[in-house]
């Protein structure tokens, strides 16, 4: 008899997920997934043609197949919406590689394959639009209490002033030479070290200013941050693929697009962070790749690369290890434990020891890390599509979380308004619920429990590991649902550079600002929001680490 395959639908409640995925929080059943694939958006895997003057690029649907959750018939094989963007912006601007090694790139735009709007010519840092993993973060109801309520951030008026000149970096721009002392890498994990030391400890690796740390990726460029005097302490960029097409390839020699987008953006005044998102190859949720030797061969010889090419830097870079996929992993591991998926881990020479499973693959980045590139510094991303943060932390502990660096508690995917346009692009369609964040932290969602959330995460993996938001979404507040393309509202950066305090109290060390899809707001189209709430915030002198 054959079984039906199934996914999980959300019927009501609070539906903060990522973008195409297929795991709610809350209230959520199984439902026939025959009946159901006009739920399932997808991104479309594409035939590139890339025209002569290397100014357009064409793009041609391949049909595939829909993936189910429980590994039945239906298997995955079309890019997510992240994936795409990437690489049609890495052909679009690389073409068939660049010139030598020792060949500086153009300035890096910080992972910028959000928008349309990535400036001429700039190597646009990985650029995938991802549609960032939201983290859901605002699971367990109880606020945080204590801490500021932000109940004033109506925003919109930030008024802020002009942006200050180059110099808001706040003394932080270490220019190519970011050594930061001992970047040693994993000295942060420290076992029983306590979490303000280790908090302030990860910040002095990265020879930054001892306060919150605020970044900016995808979509952003560093044109356009220069253009508005803006300087981030972090830059962040994808790494996206396996095999042909992949970021090793989008410079030459393999892997000297790290190496040319770091050093644009040390040169910058800000730290290089890399978001290593390679297991969406064969499209996100289809977890058949990780016990297929070539495919596996081929990964872990990526992240060699990854790592060697970081090694070569002598400066410390932050990795943000593959999003999305640890969800997937829990939503498909029997009982959500890691360990009981196979994969291939133990035939990589800097893993041998290590078990051949999902869990395995995770210890093994970490591993492999550390062996080669003392300078990186690692963070894995829990995916809170289901399951309760202490559930979460169990799992993440398997696959090695806790022997990382530090934690990325993931905002959202996309501005808010975006979730609520009566007639959303695709990025944005499918989902139902309420999106927009309360600022006075009494009504669901809002803020103290996405922060509560993550505390409560952090406490289950046990090593007092500091926090990075990641891929947090940059709309401007309004009192109007929705908004247009790349203008619609959100207040997540209003309310975390104006409270950011409260941030600092839970142990973060870093915010960073991006956008998750094409169509999402920028610092190109938020009407100099972030550069002027950025400016006051330095003014002021910066959330102190806790």
């Amino acid at each position: 008899m054959q079984k039906q395959a199934w996914f999980v639908h959300c019927v009501e409640g609070d539906e903060d997920h990522a973008r195409q995925r297929r795991v709610f929080r809350h209230k959520c059943r199984r439902r026939p997934l025959g009946k159901h694939l006009h739920r399932l958006r997808y991104g479309m895997r594409f035939k590139l043609k890339l025209d002569p003057d290397r100014r357009s690029i064409s793009g041609t649907s391949v049909s595939g197949a829909w993936y189910s959750f429980n590994f039945m018939e239906f298997w995955m094989t079309i890019f997510t919406l992240r994936h795409t963007a990437a690489l049609l912006l890495a052909l679009f601007l690389f073409g068939c590689g660049g010139g030598g090694d020792s060949a500086q790139g153009g300035s890096t735009s910080g992972g910028g394959a959000s928008g349309g709007g990535t400036s001429g010519g700039s190597t646009t840092g990985g650029g995938t639009s991802g549609g960032g993993t939201t983290g859901g973060g605002t699971t367990g109801g109880g606020t945080t209490g204590g801490g500021t309520t932000g109940g004033g951030t109506s925003g919109g008026s930030t008024t802020g002033g002009g942006t200050t000149g180059g110099g808001t970096t706040g003394g932080g721009t270490t220019g190519g030479g970011t050594t930061g002392g001992g970047t040693t890498g994993g000295g942060t994990t420290g076992g029983g070290t306590t979490g303000a030391a280790a908090t302030s400890a990860l910040v002095a690796k990265l020879g930054k200013p001892s306060r919150v740390l605020v970044g900016l990726g995808a979509g952003n460029s560093l044109a356009q941050m220069q253009s508005q005097s803006i300087h981030p302490d972090i830059v962040d960029t994808y790494l996206v693929g396996v095999g042909a097409g992949s970021w090793p390839t989008w410079n030459s020699p393999d892997g000297a697009y790290i190496t040319y987008t770091a050093q644009a953006i040390q040169a910058y005044g800000a730290t290089p962070m890399f978001t290593f998102y390679q297991m969406a190859q064969n499209g996100g949720g289809n977890l058949s790749g990780i016990n297929d030797a070539t495919f596996m061969n081929n990964y872990w010889a990526q992240a060699r690369l990854m790592y060697q090419r970081i090694a070569a830097l002598n400066a410390p870079v932050l990795v943000n290890l593959e999003p999305d996929f640890w969800g997937f992993v829990w939503a498909e591991a029997p009982g959500h434990d890691p360990a009981q998926i196979p994969a291939v881990v133990s035939s990589q020479a800097e893993c041998s020891g290590l078990p051949n499973s999902a869990a395995g693959v995770g210890q093994c980045l970490v591993q492999m890390g550390r062996k080669i590139a003392p300078n990186a510094l690692l963070g894995f991303p829990p995916s809170f599509w289901s399951g309760s943060p202490a559930e979460i932390g169990a799992e993440m502990k398997a696959v090695g979380a806790h022997q990382a660096d530090f934690i990325v508690a993931q905002t959202s995917d996309r501005d808010a308004g975006c979730l609520e346009a009566a007639s959303p692009p695709a990025e944005c369609a499918g989902r139902t619920g309420t999106f927009y964040w309360d600022a006075n932290n009494i009504a669901t969602p809002n803020f103290h429990q996405s922060q509560s959330a993550i505390s409560d995460y952090r406490t289950a993996l046990s090593n007092g590991l500091p926090i990075l938001w990641w891929q947090t979404p940059m709309g401007v507040p309004s009192a109007t649902p929705g908004g247009t393309n790349q203008h619609y509202r959100d207040n997540r950066v209003d309310y975390m550079l104006r409270n950011t305090q409260e941030y600092g109290d839970i142990h973060t060390f870093a915010i960073v600002f991006s956008a998750g899809g094409s169509f999402q707001t920028t610092i190109n189209s938020d009407g100099g929001q972030f550069a002027r709430l950025l400016s006051q915030y330095l003014t002021q002198g910066g959330a102190a680490l806790r």
